[in-house]
């Protein structure tokens, strides 16, 4: 129970620090060097990620051992791409689809409905899909093996 808890602040804690490199960073690039929301947007989505799974990797899932390659890192990316894209569709199922048009309706469904089934759906995919246990090796929940770069006792190693 208490390694739970350990996982789940330690995920929580490069979330948030990832959160905090994304907000700045996209502001930064929207105010001082003026891009366009869509670029800012990606390239501080991007700088956080990178934040988040080196939190995760160095710290939160550290005792699991390292990742090899670059697979665990474009399965964390999609998995959270996966959840940026959770936070979309319940604004715009809130926005356009239920006709919630508020500044508020839109804050409630995106940054608090949304970010909380995206961030459900970024720990159950960073832990079962990026960092799995190296308990039970042989099954599907299987560990990163340095040499093939696949997970050992899985279709990928």
């Amino acid at each position: 129970m208490v390694a739970g808890r350990r996982e789940l602040l330690g995920f929580a804690c490069a979330g948030l620090l990832a959160y905090a490199v994304d907000l700045g960073l996209f502001t930064c690039l929207r105010g001082p060097a003026g891009l366009d929301p869509l670029t800012a947007k990606a390239l501080s989505f991007v700088a956080g990620c990178s934040v988040a799974y080196a939190g995760n990797a160095l710290g939160t899932y550290r005792h699991l051992g390292r990742p090899r390659g670059l697979r665990p890192c474009a399965v964390f990316f999609a998995v959270n791409a996966a959840g940026a894209a959770v936070q979309l569709l319940c604004l715009a199922v809130s926005h356009y689809g239920l006709g919630l048009t508020s500044q508020r309706a839109d804050t409630v469904s995106g940054a608090g409905v949304g970010m909380i089934l995206g961030t459900i759906l970024r720990f159950w995919g960073t832990r079962t899909l990026v960092f799995r246990s190296a308990a039970g090796s042989g099954g599907p929940s299987g560990s990163w093996n340095a040499t093939s770069g696949g997970r050992v006792g899985s279709w990928t190693g």
